[in-house]
């Protein structure tokens, strides 16, 4: 299969399949849609994926290792599925 999500760094055939089920099929959907929502989105959807996925995404976004990506950026991504949360229970 030529799945343009499986070459981008750090996504696999898990990934991309959960990817791909929420309406992201290319590396320019990710891109619109960005790290925070698109882990969100597979989350929504019932995928029991871990924030490595978040982490994994951004990395693929930055084309680094996903532990290559600065705690700094980690945080800050955590810090807006947070923000989010806190909007959605209000």
């Amino acid at each position: 299969m030529n799945d343009e999500l499986q070459l981008l760094k750090n996504l696999g055939k898990t990934s991309a399949q959960w990817l791909h089920a929420v309406g992201i099929h290319s590396a320019s959907d990710l891109r619109r849609l960005g790290a925070v929502d698109a882990y969100r989105a597979v989350r929504t959807r019932g995928f029991r994926a871990s924030k490595v996925l978040l982490y994994a995404i951004e990395g693929a976004l930055m084309n680094v290792h996903w532990n290559d990506i600065p705690a700094e950026r980690k945080e800050a991504l955590n810090r807006q599925l947070d923000a989010i949360a806190a909007r959605q229970k209000n």
